[in-house]
Order: C-alpha cells, then sequence, then structure tokens
C-alpha cells in the first residue's frame, strides 16, 4: 500500500509541484517588502513543505530500506531534506541559507532531467580531459599576451591574472572587438592574428566538443534505456510463449482425458 503510494504518477506529480511553488515562494522571499508583509504565510508554507517533504523521505526509507541507500539520488534528497532541518539558530543561520537546495530535487524527480545529470557525471573524464587542454591553451595565449601588449595596456594584460580574465571575455564574445581587440589594433595593426585563431579554436572547437561529448553521452543513455526497455519486452514475450505452450499442454491433457 504505502509503496504504491510513493511510486504512484500523482504522488511524484505533487511533489514536482510543491517543488515549483516552493521555488517561486523562495523567490518572493528575497523581497523584503513582500516577506515583510505576508511572513507568517511563508513560515508556515516553508514549515509544511519541510514536513511534507520528511514525510515522504521516511515513508521511502520504510518501503526501500537498505536499499534507499544504495541509490545516489534518494541519498542526495536525503541530504536537501536533511539541511532543511537545520535549525536557523545557534550558528547555523548560514548553513539555512542552503535550503535554496530543495529546489535542485526536481532533478532526482523529473527523469528528463535525471537524465541528463547522469550523462554530464557520465562524461566528467572526459570533460575534464578536455578541461585541462583548455587551461594549457590559456595559459600559453595569457604569457604571450602579457608579454606583447602588457605594458602598452596594463588594465587588459598587465599581469597573468589580467590576461588570463581578458581572454576569457574574449571567448566568450562579450565586448570583444570594440573594448578589446580594436583599441589594441590601433597600435599593433596585425593584433588580429593572434585574436581571431584564438576565439577560433577556444570558442568554436574546445567548447563545442565538450557540447558534443555531452550530447553523445545522452544519446548512450537514450539507446541504454532503449535497449533496456526491448529486453524487458523480449523477456515478457518469452514469458507469454511459455505460459500459452503450458496451457496448450493443459488442455491437449484435458481433451485425452475427455477422449478417454
Amino acid at each position: 500500500m504505502i509503496k504504491s503510494l510513493v511510486e504512484h504518477r500523482y504522488f511524484k506529480n505533487f511533489i514536482v509541484a510543491l517543488i515549483l511553488i516552493n521555488g517561486i515562494t523562495l523567490g518572493l522571499e528575497t523581497y523584503k517588502s513582500i516577506y515583510n508583509r505576508y511572513e507568517i504565510f511563508f513560515d508556515i508554507f516553508n514549515t509544511t513543505v519541510i514536513a511534507i517533504f520528511t514525510i515522504e523521505i521516511i515513508l521511502r526509507l520504510y518501503v526501500y530500506r537498505l536499499q534507499f541507500f544504495k541509490d545516489a539520488w534518494s541519498l542526495f534528497d536525503f541530504f536537501v531534506v536533511a539541511v532543511s532541518l537545520i535549525p536557523s539558530s545557534a550558528g547555523f543561520g548560514a548553513l539555512r541559507t542552503l535550503r535554496v537546495l530543495r529546489l535542485f530535487r526536481i532533478f532526482s524527480v523529473v527523469p528528463q532531467m535525471r537524465r541528463i545529470i547522469e550523462a554530464l557525471l557520465r562524461v566528467l573524464p572526459s570533460i575534464g580531459s578536455i578541461a585541462a587542454l583548455l587551461v594549457l591553451f590559456f595559459y600559453i595565449c595569457a604569457i604571450m599576451t602579457t608579454e606583447l601588449y602588457g605594458s602598452e595596456f596594463p588594465k587588459l594584460f598587465g599581469t597573468l591574472q589580467d590576461s588570463l580574465f581578458t581572454l576569457f571575455q574574449i571567448m566568450t564574445l562579450e565586448s570583444w572587438a570594440n573594448d578589446i581587440v580594436r583599441p589594441i589594433m590601433q597600435t599593433h595593426p596585425y593584433a588580429w592574428l593572434f585574436f581571431i585563431p584564438f576565439i577560433f579554436i577556444a570558442t568554436f572547437i574546445i567548447i563545442n566538443l565538450i557540447i558534443a561529448i555531452v550530447v553523445d553521452a545522452i544519446n548512450e543513455l537514450k539507446d541504454e534505456e532503449t535497449n533496456q526497455f526491448n529486453r524487458s519486452i523480449n523477456e515478457v514475450k518469452n514469458d507469454l510463449k511459455d505460459e500459452i505452450e503450458a496451457l496448450r499442454k493443459e488442455i491437449k491433457e484435458l481433451k485425452d482425458l475427455l477422449k478417454s
């Protein structure tokens, strides 16, 4: 009975709706005028949300028992609810701000979002390799720009960290032409020979490699789910065939008995 309640679609939809409404109320609380006016309502609603989430976790613990702690998403839900239960007094006020983490529970409840997170976790090693390549590329380019343009443009390339930040701004394509490259080109007309290839490599190649890896991982997860679904269907078909075959044998035996 409790297991059917916890796994029921309507119950999960109710939790999703509660998380979304709670996200709206947490946003409204940042407006002091609104919060001061409806402080009692916000406090009651937050207490109700925490109580419902706590009851849900208790029910899932009762249903799944030790299996609950073997599931990473269940442990994440447990952590989020535990943080929400931390008292706001006794020096824990800063931790109470972590209650906004309960909105991340939407990832564990909605299968599509959970698939994306699982894909990201799966490709972390590959992304780490590309990130290391990007860091090395940035470091080399930062040394070059510091030596080339640091003396004439100290705000942009005066130090290594300034160059790294400026190159990051260029990679995001935020005001890179008018605020950075064009002023430099007034002194160094051929500076574009460095910055255009930098943008092409950093923005259009390396970043897109990360996107391609994530998309490929999501497609692999979809293929695995499809294959698992097909295997389940085949198992059901085989079970049905066995049951039909057994029924045919029983019917044949009954016919033989009736004839005799």
